[in-house]
């Protein structure tokens, strides 16, 4: 594995290598998103299949197409440790995570049957500052 990170960063800083699997524009595509939030996430290898169908056709178009997503992204990790998938919702106004919109995409039926397969699961909301 080549190290190419930059050199200001700790060398004792784990690096992962992540691959884009989908990228979805959101219902405020092009609007300035100051708010990331992030969802990394393992899943029970029985469960794999469904949980990529869940986020693929249901959960990260759902959450795009949410007032005030700029954009949503799903990535796989191809290197390094922790947890193997990630999402990545840009946000144009914070109020879009845990609006109406958006809680009701995460508790639709296969939303319920896929979540108790998750682990290792780390949930961030990143705030950009000048």
């Amino acid at each position: 594995m080549q190290d190419d990170r930059p050199a200001a960063l700790a060398a004792d800083v784990p690096l992962v290598r992540l691959k884009p699997s989908l990228v979805v524009p959101g219902a405020s595509a092009g609007a300035d998103a100051p708010w990331h939030y992030i969802v990394a996430t393992d899943v029970l290898p029985q469960h794999e299949a469904d949980f990529n169908a869940w986020y693929e056709q249901e959960h990260l178009p759902g959450l795009a197409a949410v007032p005030g997503t700029v954009q949503a992204a799903r990535y796989v990790r191809v290197e390094g440790t922790g947890p193997r998938y990630h999402a990545c919702y840009d946000l144009a106004d914070r109020a879009a995570f845990n609006s109406p919109a958006w809680l009701a995409v995460r508790g639709t039926p296969w939303s319920s049957r896929v979540r108790p397969s998750f682990r290792n699961t780390q949930r961030t909301m990143y705030q950009r500052v000048a």
